[in-house]
C-alpha cells in the first residue's frame, strides 16, 4: 500500500502561481504512475497531469489535459518521491480540490484510469 500527502493549495487571483506537492509513502517502490486529479462539489474528477516514471517516447513522460496545456508542468522528486504540480496563469476553472494519485501499473502508457492509491485532497481557489 501507498500513502499520499498533498500540500500547497490555498487561494489565489486569476493569473497568479501555485505548486502542489505530493509526499509518497509506503510501498513507493511499486509506483510507476503518478497523477493530479481534480473535482469541484457534485462533479466528476477529472484528471489532470500524470507523470510516467517508467516509459519515455516521443509524446514524453508527461500528460495533460487539455485545458491546463502550456500553463501546468506536472514533476517528480524520484529520491525523495514527491510529486508536484506547478500550476501558472491560474484561471477560476481551475478552482478545485486536487488530489495526488498513484498506481503501479506495468505495461503500456501511464493511463487515466485505475489509480488506485488517493491522497486527501488540497483545495486550491482562483478568484476572478
Amino acid at each position: 500500500q501507498v500513502q499520499l500527502v498533498e500540500s500547497g493549495g490555498g487561494s489565489v487571483q486569476a493569473g497568479g502561481s501555485l505548486r502542489l506537492s505530493c509526499v509518497a509513502s509506503g510501498h513507493t517502490s511499486t509506483i510507476r504512475c503518478m497523477g493530479w486529479f481534480r473535482q469541484a462539489p457534485g462533479n466528476e474528477r477529472e484528471g489532470v497531469a500524470i507523470f510516467d516514471s517508467a516509459v519515455f517516447t516521443s509524446a514524453g513522460n508527461t500528460n495533460y489535459t487539455d485545458s491546463v496545456k502550456g500553463r501546468f508542468t506536472i514533476s517528480k522528486d524520484f529520491a525523495k518521491n514527491i510529486l508536484y504540480l506547478q500550476m501558472n496563469t491560474l484561471k477560476p476553472e481551475d478552482t478545485a480540490m486536487y488530489f495526488c494519485a498513484a498506481k503501479p501499473q506495468w505495461s503500456s502508457r501511464c493511463s487515466w484510469q485505475n489509480f488506485a492509491y488517493w491522497g486527501q485532497g488540497t483545495q486550491v481557489i482562483v478568484s476572478s
